[in-house]
C-alpha cells in the first residue's frame, strides 16, 4: 500500500506530528552527547575480531592443504570462519562506518571518507545509491531504487509486465550473486533502459565498478589461491563459499527490514513539503524490525533495528538496541504501527510477496486496500530533480576518475 500522507494515516494532528519529531530529536542528542570511550572500544574490538577470523580462515586453509584425513573438515572450519568474517566487514563494519556513525571519533582508519568495504560496489557509490537515495527517500515510488533494485516488483502501485512472471528466478539469482547485484545498483539499470542516464557519468561508474570488481576477483580467486600452492583449489572453492554465505546472508537481512507486511510504500506527493518530523514518520513506517539476540544483531549489522537505523542512520549501530525501547514506547504512545517480527517471519512475508507480484494485481489477493491510483510507470528521478539531502544521511563525493 503506498501513502500520500503519513499524517492522515496515523490520524495524527500537526502538532502531534511536530512533538513526535522534538522527541525524536532529544533522542538524537543525547545519543550523540554520550557518545564516548565505550562505543569507540566496541568498533574498536569488532574490527579486531573480524580481522582476526579473517587470518584465522586464511590459516586454517593453509592447514588444510599440508593435513589428510583432517583436509575436508579443515576446509568447512576455514571457509566458515571467512565467510562470518565477510558477514562481519560488511554489516556490522563496513555499512555502519560508511555511514559516519564513528566519524565522531575522527580516527582515519575508521571515518566514512577513508573507508573501502569487501565487496564488488566501489564506496563511493554505495554512499550515494544507499545513504543518499535510499535513506533520504525511503520507499518512496519513483526515488527509491531499492524498491526492486530494478529488477523485481515489490509495490502492488508498480505497473505489472509480463517479464514479472520470472520474479522468483531473478529474486535466486539476485541472492545468490548479491555483491555483483549491489555493484550495478546506482548504474540505475531503469534510468539506463529509458535512454535517460547520462552516457558520460555511466560510463564513469562502470570504469569504477570494473575496477573494483577487477581487484575483488584478483584477491579472492588468483591471490589467495595462489598463495596455497597445492591447495590451490581448497581456497578457491572455500572463497567462493564464503562469498557466497555473504551474499546470501546480507540478502536476507536487507530484505527482512524493508518489504515485509507492514512496510508501507509512499507516493511523491508525500514528500512534497515534508517536514523532517514528517521524514521521521515515514522511516518509522517504510521500515520493518526482527527480533534475535546480541549475537545475531550483531551478525546483521543491527539491522534488526531497521527502524532505528533509518531514523538514525549516523549515530553507532551498537546503540540502536536502547534506541529502540524508547522508540517502540513512543510509537505506542501515539498508536503508529511498529513493524516486528521473528526473522523467519519477516523473510518469509518478503518472499511471499515478491511470488505474488510477479503476477498481475487481478490474479492476487491482498489484505491492504488497493492502490489510490492506478499502477503506473513512476519516471526515476535524477540527483537534479530530487530534493536536497539531509546532513545526517552521511557524505558522498563524485570521483573525479
Amino acid at each position: 500500500m503506498a501513502i500520500s500522507d503519513v499524517k492522515e494515516y496515523t490520524h495524527l494532528t500537526e502538532e502531534e506530528v511536530e512533538q513526535i519529531g522534538r522527541e525524536l530529536d532529544a533522542i538524537r542528542t543525547e545519543i550523540e552527547e554520550s557518545r564516548g570511550a565505550k562505543d569507540a572500544a566496541y568498533i574498536n574490538r569488532l574490527i579486531k575480531v573480524q580481522r582476526g577470523l579473517a587470518a584465522a580462515g586464511r590459516v586454517t586453509l593453509l592447514a588444510s592443504s599440508a593435513t589428510g584425513k583432517a583436509k575436508k573438515p579443515a576446509w568447512v572450519a576455514g571457509a566458515a570462519l571467512l565467510g562470518v568474517a565477510k558477514i562481519l566487514e560488511n554489516m556490522e563494519i563496513g555499512h555502519n562506518v560508511m555511514h559516519g556513525q564513528w566519524d565522531w571519533m575522527n580516527d582515519p582508519e575508521i571515518h566514512s571518507s577513508n573507508w573501502e568495504w569487501d565487496t564488488a560496489q566501489p564506496a563511493e557509490q554505495w554512499k550515494h545509491s544507499h545513504n543518499y537515495i535510499h535513506h533520504q527517500f525511503t520507499n518512496v515510488l519513483g526515488y527509491d531504487n531499492d524498491i526492486g533494485y530494478g529488477i523485481l516488483r515489490m509495490a502492488r502501485e508498480q505497473k505489472w509486465h509480463p517479464v514479472y512472471i520470472g520474479q522468483p528466478i531473478y529474486n535466486a539469482l539476485l541472492a545468490s550473486l548479491f555483491q555483483w547485484g549491489v555493484a550495478l545498483h546506482d548504474l540505475d539499470l531503469e534510468r539506463i533502459r529509458k535512454g535517460q542516464k547520462d552516457p558520460k557519468e555511466m560510463k564513469r561508474q562502470l570504469r569504477q565498478i570494473a575496477r573494483k570488481g577487477r581487484n575483488q576477483i584478483l584477491k579472492d580467486y588468483v591471490v589467495y589461491p595462489a598463495l596455497s600452492g597445492k591447495g590451490w583449489k581448497w581456497t578457491l572453492t572455500a572463497n567462493m563459499t564464503a562469498n557466497l554465505m555473504r551474499n546470501l546472508w546480507a540478502y536476507v537481512i536487507i530484505f527482512c527490514g524493508h518489504f515485509p507486511d507492514g512496510a508501507m510504500h509512499f507516493t511523491e506527493e508525500e514528500i512534497e513539503d515534508e517536514t523532517r518530523s514528517e521524514w521521521y514518520l515515514r522511516q518509522i513506517l517504510g521500515a520493518a524490525n526482527f527480533e534475535g539476540g546480541p549475537l545475531l544483531h550483531i551478525m546483521s549489522g543491527n539491522l534488526g533495528f531497521q527502524i532505528e537505523h533509518h531514523l538514525f542512520p549516523d549515530l553507532p549501530s551498537n546503540r540502536y538496541a536502547d534506541i529502540a525501547v524508547r522508540v517502540r514506547a513512543l510509537c505506542e504512545k501515539y498508536d503508529i504501527p511498529y513493524t516486528i517480527g521473528p526473522l523467519h517471519r519477516q523473510y518469509g512475508q518478503a518472499l511471499r510477496t515478491i511470488i505474488k507480484l510477479s503476477l498481475p494485481n487481478k490474479m492476487t489477493s491482498s489484505d491492504q486496500p488497493e492502490p489510490p491510483t492506478p499502477a503506473r510507470d513512476r519516471k526515476r528521478r535524477s540527483d537534479a530533480e530530487r530534493p536536497p539531502r539531509r546532513q545526517e544521511l552521511g557524505g558522498w563525493m563524485r570521483s573525479a576518475s
